[in-house]
């Protein structure tokens, strides 16, 4: 007798997998090269769909209007300076980072 295959695992919505994180949680993440910065001004679960789903024209043109980047050591420099509160979400392999606010 055979069994039937084990139903595989529904998909976790992106909005489920955003949260807050601290700079200090982030670092890590910076110091491997991963962190994409996001402006306040895109929908983070929208450029992270875009991330995993490889849109390549509509990260491309984010990239180029600078929207999203690949987090600099300035950033981090001033994320060590104002240790601000991200919404974070992975879009594997990046961590994609958008600062809600500043803890102080």
């Amino acid at each position: 007798m055979t069994q039937a295959p084990a139903p595989s695992e529904p998909e976790v919505p992106l909005e489920e997998e955003a949260g807050p994180l601290r700079w200090d949680e982030l670092m890590p993440h910076f110091a491997r090269g991963v962190v994409i910065r996001v402006a306040p001004e895109l929908d983070l679960i929208e450029v992270a769909r875009a991330f995993r789903d490889d849109a390549t024209h509509q990260v491309s043109e984010w990239l180029a209007n600078n929207q999203v980047a690949r987090a600099s050591d300035d950033d981090a420099r001033r994320w060590a300076a104002n240790d601000p509160v991200f919404t974070a979400i992975v879009a594997a392999p990046w961590v994609l980072a958008q600062e809600r606010s500043t803890a102080h």
